[in-house]
C-alpha cells in the first residue's frame, strides 16, 4: 500500500545515522539573510540582561535567565495558583470553572483531545472559545478564550485568565521546555497550573525572580482507589467496565483477541499511533452503556486526554520498553493510569486496580503508597532567535552543526535542563542537503514528524525536497487520493497508521506554510478518511454481529461523505 501511496522513495531513518557520521563535509549552502524581526526581538532580550555599562560582547549562549526572554509577562505581577493532586481529584475542573468566569483567557493542554474537549465545553457553556493546535485552527465570532496545545501558547497577548494542564510535564525531556515557556511566558493576570504535586518546589523556585505571588491548592480524589490484594488470572474473570493495559500495540490486539475469544465482550482499543479521532470514537463506545464495546485494551495513552468510564486497570505487565530498554514503570507512570478507574460521575462507586499476573502486585502496590518523586528541573530549548544570532558566527555549516555546537557550548543554570532534540538532529541531518534558509530548516526541524518511522520520515523528505526546489508542494505529487482502503493485515494497518502521519505532516505544514502547500482541505479529508477506514478495520477485529455490520455501515457512509 505505501508504495502506491508515496510514489518515491528517498532517504529514510535508516539512512540518518550514515549522514550523521557525514555531516562534518561541507553543507554550506545555508545562507542566512538579515532578520529584521529577530534582531528586534533580541533588542528586548539583550536589554534585559545588560547592565547597560560597558561594551562586552552579548553571550548568545548564555541562557541562564530564561524568564527575560518573555517581556509581556514581565510586565505583569502575575497571581499563580497551583492545583495539585492525583487523577480524578478535580483539580482541572476547579481551574476551568475560574477559566469560563474570566473575560479573556487561554487553557493550554499536552493533547489536541484536551484541547478540543475544553474548547467544546466552554462554546457549550456559551463562553465564545477558539480551538488551535498544530494541526487545525477553528475560530469563532467574538471569541475571547482559546484552547491550544501547549506548543501554541501565545506569548504575546495579555489574558485575564490562563490554565496549564498536566504541569508536571515541565520535567519531560522532549516536550517540557514548551510546558517551561508557557510558564514563563504567558502574560496573564491569574495562571492557574494543574498537575502533580511533585512539581510544586520546583515551580516556586523557578518564579522567585518574576515577581509573581504563588499559591497551592491541594485536593483529595473524589472517588476511592483501591489496590487489590488479588491478580486478574484467568481471562474468564474480565467483566464490564475493565481496561487492560499494555505497552505493545502487538499485545494490545493479542489481548482484544483473547478476551473477545470468551464470547463474552466486545473490545475497543486504544494507543498512542492511533489518530487522536479514531481515540475518542473509541472511547466513546467504550463509555455508551448502550455499545456492546464493554471493554478497553490500552496502552498508557489512556494516561491523560481522555474521560473513561473505567471500573478497574488491570495492568497487564508492570514492564516497559521507554526506546532503549525494558524497565519497570515509575510510580508517577503508575498512578497516572492506575488513577483513571473510578471517574467522577460514573456509574461506579470507586475504582480498583490490579495486575494479570500475581507476580506484579508488590511493585503495584508500593507504587501507590509511594509518593511521586520531586522534580528537579525544567525543559528549556533555544528559539529560532538564539540559532539564529549564533548562526552568524557558523556561517559555514549546516543547521544540524549550528544545534550541535550551540547546545554543547549553551549555559544553564542548575534549574534547567536542555529538552531531548535527538528528532531534530535527526531531521536537521536530512534536510542540510537541501538548499533552504536556516529558518525553514528549524521549521521542519520542528514539525511532527517520527523520523523512527520509515514511511512518515520518507514523507517528510518528499515535502522538503518538492519544498526546496520549487517553492511548492502538492499532495497529489506524492500521495494518491482514492487509493486509501480498509486494512486486511495488522501490517496494513501500521502502513496505514504511517500514511495518517504523513498527511498529519502535510497539514501542519500547511498552516504555516500556507501558499507553499495550499492542499489542507485534501489531505484534511484524506485524514479523516485513514481515521475511518482504521476505525472499520478495529471493528471488523470484533464479532460480526447485527452491531458491528450497523457501525460498518455507518462508517462506510461518512466515509463516502469525504470522497
Amino acid at each position: 500500500m505505501a508504495s502506491l501511496l508515496l510514489r518515491q522513495r528517498r532517504v529514510s531513518v535508516l539512512g540518518v545515522s550514515r549522514i550523521l557520521q557525514a555531516v562534518n563535509g561541507d553543507s554550506s549552502r545555508l545562507q542566512p539573510e538579515s532578520n529584521c524581526r529577530t534582531f528586534a526581538r533580541f533588542g528586548v532580550i539583550i536589554r534585559n540582561y545588560s547592565s547597560g555599562k560597558g561594551t562586552a560582547k552579548f553571550d548568545f549562549t548564555d541562557l541562564t535567565r530564561p524568564h527575560t526572554w518573555y517581556p509581556n509577562a514581565r510586565k505583569k505581577q502575575r497571581k499563580v495558583f497551583l492545583h495539585v493532586g492525583p487523577t480524578n481529584s478535580g483539580k482541572t475542573y476547579h481551574a476551568l470553572k475560574r477559566l469560563e468566569s474570566s473575560s479573556s483567557g487561554v487553557y493550554c493542554g499536552p493533547l489536541r483531545l484536551l484541547a478540543w474537549e475544553v474548547a467544546k465545553r466552554l462554546n457549550k457553556a456559551r463562553v465564545p472559545c477558539d480551538l488551535i493546535t498544530g494541526q487545525e485552527k477553528d475560530e469563532v465570532d467574538g471569541a475571547k478564550h482559546k484552547a491550544v496545545t501547549v506548543e501554541m501558547a501565545d506569548v504575546t497577548s495579555d489574558y485575564e485568565c490562563a490554565v496549564i494542564d498536566e504541569i508536571q510535564m515541565l520535567g519531560c525531556k522532549t516536550r517540557g521546555f514548551s510546558f517551561t515557556r508557557a510558564l514563563l511566558g504567558i502574560a496573564a493576570d491569574e495562571l492557574h497550573l494543574c498537575g502533580d504535586a511533585a512539581a510544586v518546589p520546583l515551580i516556586q523556585e523557578l518564579l522567585k525572580v518574576t515577581g509573581d505571588d504563588v499559591q497551592v491548592r491541594s485536593y483529595e480524589r473524589l472517588l476511592p482507589l483501591v489496590p487489590l490484594e488479588v491478580p486478574l488470572g484467568s481471562f474468564s474473570n474480565i467483566r464490564t467496565g475493565d481496561c487492560i493495559v499494555s505497552f505493545s500495540r502487538k499485545e494490545i490486539y493479542k489481548l482484544k483477541k483473547k478476551i473477545e475469544t470468551g464470547g463474552k465482550h466486545l473490545c475497543s482499543v486504544v494507543y498512542g499511533s492511533l489518530p487522536p479521532e479514531t481515540r475518542t470514537r473509541q472511547a466513546t463506545m467504550f463509555n455508551d452503556a448502550s455499545s456492546e464495546f464493554d471493554v478497553l485494551v490500552a496502552s498508557d495513552a489512556i494516561g491523560m486526554g481522555l474521560n473513561l468510564n473505567i471500573s478497574r486497570i488491570i495492568f497487564s505487565t508492570m514492564k516497559k520498553f521507554d526506546g532503549l530498554e525494558m524497565r519497570d514503570l515509575t510510580v508517577p507512570e503508575v498512578k497516572q493510569i492506575a488513577g483513571r478507574s473510578g471517574r467522577y460521575g460514573s456509574k461506579y462507586p470507586m475504582g480498583e486496580v490490579t495486575c494479570l499476573d500475581a507476580e506484579d502486585l508488590p511493585l503495584l502496590h508500593s507504587s501507590l503508597k509511594s509518593a511521586s518523586p520531586t522534580l528537579q528541573q525544567a525543559g528549556v530549548f533555544p528559539s529560532f532567535d538564539f540559532i539564529y544570532m549564533y548562526s552568524r558566527l557558523q556561517q559555514k555549516r549546516g543547521l544540524y552543526q549550528i544545534l550541535e555546537d550551540f547546545l554543547e557550548n549553551a549555559k544553564l543554570s542548575d534549574n534547567y535542563f536542555f529538552a531531548n532534540c535527538e528528532e531534530m538532529l535527526k531531521v536537521a541531518a536530512v534536510i542540510d542537503e537541501l538548499p533552504l534558509s536556516l529558518q525553514d530548516k528549524y521549521l521542519f526541524c520542528l514539525s511532527p514528524v517520527d523520523m523512527n518511522d520509515e514511511i512518515s520520515s520518507q514523507g517528510l523528505t518528499q515535502f522538503a525536497e518538492n519544498y526546496a526546489k520549487k517553492g511548492l508542494v502538492r499532495l497529489k505529487e506524492i500521495f494518491s487520493p482514492g487509493s486509501l482502503q480498509v486494512p486486511k493485515t495488522h501490517s496494513a494497518l501500521k502502513e496505514l497508521e504511517s500514511i495518517h502521519k504523513v498527511l498529519e505532516l502535510y497539514v501542519w505544514l500547511s498552516f504555516r506554510l500556507d501558499e507553499s502547500f495550499p492542499d489542507h482541505e485534501l489531505a484534511s479529508s484524506q485524514k479523516a478518511i485513514c481515521s475511518m477506514l482504521i476505525e472499520e478495520f478495529l471493528e471488523r477485529l470484533g464479532f460480526q454481529n447485527p452491531t458491528s455490520r450497523k457501525l460498518n455501515s455507518l462508517m462506510a457512509k461518512k466515509r463516502r461523505q469525504y470522497l
